[in-house]
């Protein structure tokens, strides 16, 4: 799955043009090297995406097309 769906699909990131902005902007890593949007996300990879000051690193645990909202949080772990 493509990097910037991943973080729609997983609410890391509310919405896709959003994803795809971070990416451009170098603001998303994957596996500790800057990613574009269309990098193929997979189970096991790091993302770490830098908000400002702060940054958030969360490993990937699964990769689905479409999910419930409540159920987002089960495609990630915060590391």
């Amino acid at each position: 799955m493509r990097l910037d769906k991943y973080l729609k699909v997983s609410r890391l990131i509310k919405r896709r043009t959003v994803a795809n902005e971070a990416c451009d902007a170098g603001r998303v890593l994957v596996n500790g090297k800057p990613a574009r949007a269309s990098v193929s996300v997979k189970v096991g990879d790091i993302i770490e995406i830098q908000f400002g000051t702060s940054s958030v690193n969360v490993e990937v645990l699964d990769v689905q097309e479409t999910v419930r909202k409540d159920d987002a949080r089960e495609l990630y772990r915060y590391l």
